[in-house]
């Protein structure tokens, strides 16, 4: 059997079909197992996950209409079956899943604008649950696939090559990281798509935690994120001004997963690097505005859920529409208004980490 995995999303959402990819395999372990993925970071990821026999990279947003569409029907009926990961509520990935030609289109009927981004163009569907995790719910279109019921959940998976490791700890001995520092990884971005900057908890409030973390703490703060990031990390770390603030860029995304496994606790936003950090097994505080929390939680790792628990929360469900807001008193107020103590309290229990001892 020839299977392609249409992880055309994003980082976090590649990651989070990794425990039902297992599953699969674990299934089916002779079939030929593929993956499509648009952006570099999933490409690097997945090509070091032994579940796949191919990755293959196209990058659709650059090649335009006509190479994109040349391209998919270089494909067409080489596989008997397509998944379209969870989530991937776009006309785009639909059609893509079409024109491939498997016998079997694997995908998520959504609740909202399933019709109208083409989701009746997918034969073998399984209904949106908006309680449900996205990893669970990748394991549902696994399920369909095969027929039967799995009663596995496992861990998001991220092999790190003997390499980064090596980098990871030239790194650390490089900057006089020892095994006593109490370090605390940020990562302030988020995708920027659709609105989707407006879930970044600002930067200013970074820094101000970073601030107090090295000064009642003698923590060691790293700021992580993407090439395009680049700014607002060299910016909150401008803010900290200390030594002890170090900006994560690094060739290679994996060396910085590496650097990422360091981290005591690690305070992120609703991002692809949360779903880095559930892999790696991290305490993970996540800043929650807008989002289902249900959707993206941090996957069995220790974490705690940063959110004003509003009546108006979530307000962001799967669709190509624009993240917007309906608050006529503050805009985005589920993550304007979370504020430094919030996060010390999540992180910190009378003056000691609450996961230690």
């Amino acid at each position: 059997m020839k299977i392609l995995i249409l992880a055309l999303s994003g980082i976090g959402d590649a990651l989070m079909f990794t425990p039902a990819l297992k599953l699969l395999r674990q299934s089916l372990p002779s079939a030929e197992i593929d993956a499509l993925v648009m952006f570099k970071g999933t490409k690097e990821i997945y090509e070091t996950n032994t579940n796949f026999n191919k990755v293959i990279h196209f990058d659709f947003l650059k090649e335009g209409v006509l190479n994109s569409l040349k391209f998919v029907l270089g494909l067409r009926n080489k596989y008997d079956a397509t998944i379209n990961i969870y989530p991937s509520n776009r006309k785009e990935y639909n059609i893509i899943n079409f024109l491939l030609g498997a016998k079997k289109r694997v995908a998520i009927e959504y609740l909202r604008m399933n019709n109208s981004n083409l989701g009746w163009l997918n034969n073998v569907t399984v209904l949106e649950n908006d309680k449900t995790h996205n990893v669970q719910t990748n394991i549902k279109l696994v399920e369909k696939l095969l027929n039967k019921k799995l009663d596995e959940e496992p861990t998001i998976q991220i092999l790190l090559s003997g390499d980064d490791k090596s980098f990871a700890e030239n790194f650390l001995k490089e900057k006089n990281i020892s095994d006593k520092d109490f370090v605390v990884g940020f990562h302030p971005g988020c995708a920027t798509l659709k609105n989707h900057i407006k879930r970044r908890w600002e930067s200013e409030k970074f820094s101000e935690l970073g601030k107090k973390l090295i000064k009642e703490k003698n923590a060691k703060v790293f700021l992580f994120g993407g090439p395009e990031e680049e700014e607002l990390k060299s910016s909150i770390n401008k803010l900290i001004d200390s030594e002890n603030g170090f900006v994560i860029k690094t060739e290679k995304f994996l060396q910085s997963i590496a650097i990422m496994k360091r981290c005591n606790v690690f305070v992120t936003n609703d991002s692809a690097l949360m779903h880095v950090a559930s892999a790696l097994g991290l305490k993970v505080i996540a800043i929650i505005g807008p989002t289902n929390p249900h959707y993206i939680h941090p996957w069995k790792t220790e974490h705690k859920i940063v959110s004003l628990n509003l009546d108006c929360a979530p307000c962001f469900f799967y669709s190509p529409k624009p993240l917007t807001c309906s608050r006529t008193d503050v805009q985005f107020k589920c993550i304007k208004e979370v504020d430094i103590d919030m996060v010390w309290n999540n992180i910190f229990q009378k003056g000691e980490l609450p996961w230690i001892g």
